[in-house]
């Protein structure tokens, strides 16, 4: 037998093998995703394992709206996190997606979903960005890779969910030709910076913010010029706001807070940078890390909404939406050792308490919760959907168009 003739042989049995684990995978997906009741009277217990219902307008408009979160994890932050602070699997095999979960995020009642991780090396982002482009190749029926406005056209509520390429940091862009390398490889969103000072800018934990830096300004320009959106959530306040003076494109804040609500933390952004979502037609995403969330105790969903509320009163309800920061469990689920590693590896502005994760947020049908947190604050169904999804879809329509 031939080398040509033994690699042909190796490649198509990997593919049957393949086949068979991906019947057996969706049977399992799909077995555990709930089915949505599309019907608009009483009240609607949709997961068997919780008795609590939701009322027919919160599931209609869950249902009836594509539902973004522009910045959750798809794959269990358990292993991931495991693997980087314990003993547990291998780096790599830490982005799989079990059929288990699989059925959590079809049932969750988020279409589109930004699974953005912090990375450093080009070499951890290829591999990141490698598992992620897996998923579309290995399980079409359940996930599209979302690279331009069309591709949400395809989604299907509770069936296929779309997911948008996406690093927390910029350090992988060590030239700015860079950028049209990981756009050719899927990446469609980039963090300018993560915590600390790169040479692009500056992160929300260091004491000195330089801003852009003029780097940095070459790079904002290549990503405007290509199409791939801007993120600024972990920038410090100069930085934030250079990046919304030297882009063409609106720069995301894919997921923070409100500075003033949670105690002047330096995660969250300032009213100045809110006023520059506005001006550049943008949105903000909120969050539900509860540190992020008030420094105060309790911190439950309703300070969530309030910091919906802040966003849309001084910048308007079209430029506020969704970014978890968060799995579909949350961060308390976490194992130790992993979950106090993780905490101690953030700077003490950081101001981490016993848990991370804000109350009645913290689950996978917290979306359902949010929208019946956002009809007792008395929003219109039309604002809702624009929370919910279709004022991020809007700019990155914008974005996108190259």
């Amino acid at each position: 037998m031939s080398e040509r003739q033994f690699d042909l042989k190796r490649r198509n049995g990997a593919s049957v093998t393949a086949e068979i684990d991906r019947r057996a995978f969706l049977r399992r997906a799909v077995a555990g995703a709930m089915a949505f009741p599309m019907v608009n009277l009483g009240s609607h217990k949709l997961f068997a394992s919780s008795e609590v219902r939701y009322s027919a307008r919160a599931v209609d408009l869950v249902m009836g709206n594509q539902v973004f979160d522009m910045l959750s994890i798809m794959a269990p932050l358990g292993p991931m996190m495991l693997s980087a602070y314990g003993d547990n699997p291998k780096r790599t095999d830490t982005y799989n997606v079990p059929s288990e979960q699989v059925a959590l995020l079809l049932s969750s009642g988020v279409d589109v979903f930004h699974p953005a991780v912090g990375l450093k090396t080009a070499e951890e982002v290829a591999g990141f960005i490698a598992r992620l482009n897996a998923y579309a190749a290995e399980y079409p029926e359940v996930f599209q890779r979302i690279d331009a406005i069309s591709d949400l056209d395809t989604l299907r509520k509770g069936e296929r969910v779309g997911y948008i390429i996406g690093v927390q940091n910029s350090d992988h862009f060590q030239e700015v030709d860079d950028v049209n390398l990981y756009y050719s490889m899927g990446q469609r969103v980039s963090q300018l910076t993560y915590n600390s000072t790169n040479l692009i800018g500056t992160g929300a934990t260091e004491e000195v913010d330089l801003g852009l830096s003029e780097y940095g300004h070459e790079v904002v320009g290549r990503m405007g010029e290509l199409g791939m959106a801007i993120d600024v959530s972990h920038c410090g306040d100069q930085t934030t706001l250079d990046a919304f003076s030297a882009s063409s494109k609106p720069v995301l804040i894919t997921h923070s807070n409100v500075r003033v609500l949670a105690g002047g933390h330096v995660r969250c952004k300032s009213d100045e940078a809110i006023r520059a979502v506005a001006k550049s037609g943008s949105v903000m995403g909120i969050t539900g890390v509860r540190n992020f969330v008030s420094d105060k105790e309790p911190t439950t969903l309703e300070n969530i909404l309030d910091h919906i509320d802040y966003v849309a009163r001084l910048a308007g309800v079209e430029h506020v939406g969704i970014g978890s920061d968060m799995d579909m469990h949350g961060y308390d689920d976490i194992p130790e050792p992993a979950y106090s590693a993780l905490k101690s590896v953030y700077k003490s502005s950081y101001v981490f308490r016993d848990k991370l994760d804000t109350d009645g947020f913290d689950h996978p049908k917290r979306i359902f919760d949010l929208t019946e947190g956002l009809i007792r604050r008395g929003y219109t169904d039309e604002h809702i959907g624009m929370i919910l999804g279709a004022n991020f879809r809007r700019v990155l329509g914008e974005i996108w168009q190259g």
